[in-house]
């Protein structure tokens, strides 16, 4: 079964450890079935496996791949969710302590066939090709989660989003905006602030500059390069939602502004499977549909990789079969 894999932990070098090889084919427990692999996209995670970040040494090989979509042996096409729950457990898959995705305990979805819980596998709307759907299990289902479950924002206000061209900005951006969110938006180029402008940003700027007035809510995956700026941009009651810390974390948590201004720091990580069918939903109903910067043949997923590590990206690269 042709395969992208991490062959070992390469902390200093990640791309060292990517291998496309044959890898067996996998078998199917009962409980669980098979997706044939359409499309897959490629996430920050895939980079953090190669380093062997959130993963055990003796985990490797491991199939890289978060999220995708295919069919089932039946023909049925479908989504791949790819929060796994520990047995048992029957609450926010977000919040179960033993949860983990696929890539981490399971085998990811960079193969021609993969594996996994009944459950984690959603009908895909006719109207979302494979590659747009292979974006919904990460990028965009973080991008919902944070927007609509852990903001606490309704539509008319305004937010921040930070940094203008990654697979979850670009959701934010789409999602606030066909939502009736005022968007503003920060990006390093004039070609990532264009692409923020072209998905519905009402407003571009770059990145740490003045803002015409404080916003209600800022949304931030980067971390250390853009915390203060983000803690400087909220009025007072406001809130931080973050998904990630690309950059590293902030040198201070800025303590002071946060307790005298009132302003609420919420973690957001991934999303649910109702989570991500109400997403499906939406795009069905409004038309929103995933940027997809490149469709890159598996057997080229290398120069994906190194246009993620680059930070070249304008949307989701997606990996097809």
């Amino acid at each position: 079964m042709r395969s992208v894999f991490a062959a070992h932990p390469s902390p200093d070098d990640p791309l060292a450890a990517l291998r496309l090889d044959d890898r067996p084919a996998p078998e199917v427990p009962d409980g669980h079935v098979a997706v044939n692999v359409r499309a897959a996209s490629v996430n920050m995670h895939d980079i953090f496996t190669l380093q062997g970040v959130g993963i055990r040494p003796d985990q490797f090989p491991m199939i890289l791949g978060m999220d995708g979509a295919g069919t089932l042996d039946d023909g049925s096409e479908v989504v791949i969710h790819s929060v796994v729950s520990s047995p048992g457990w029957h609450d926010d898959e977000t919040l179960d302590p033993r949860r983990s995705c696929l890539s981490e305990q399971y085998q990811g979805t960079f193969a021609e066939r993969v594996v996994v819980p009944s459950g984690n596998v959603l009908p895909k709307p006719p109207l979302l090709t494979y590659a747009e759907a292979a974006c919904m299990g990460v990028a965009w289902l973080t991008a919902y989660r944070m927007l609509f479950t852990r903001s606490g924002l309704r539509p008319g206000a305004t937010i921040l989003v930070q940094g203008a061209s990654g697979g979850v900005a670009t959701a934010l951006i789409q999602l606030a905006s066909k939502s009736g969110f005022k968007v503003w938006v920060t990006g390093r180029t004039e070609e990532k602030r264009a692409l923020a402008s072209s998905l519905g940003a009402n407003e571009v700027f770059e990145p740490g500059a003045r803002l015409p007035a404080r916003v209600d809510g800022v949304f931030d995956s980067v971390g250390k390069a853009t915390w203060a700026h983000s803690i400087k941009a909220l009025k007072p009651g406001g809130v931080i939602v973050t998904c990630g810390a690309t950059t590293g974390d902030p040198e201070a948590a800025e303590l002071h502004r946060i307790f005298y201004l009132q302003h609420r720091i919420v973690g957001s990580t991934m999303g649910t499977r109702s989570e991500l069918e109400g997403l499906l939903a939406f795009c069905e109903g409004t038309g929103a549909r995933p940027r997809i910067a490149a469709e890159v043949p598996l057997k080229d997923a290398e120069q994906a990789f190194r246009t993620i590590l680059a930070g070249d990206t304008a949307g989701k690269i997606v990996l097809t079969l």
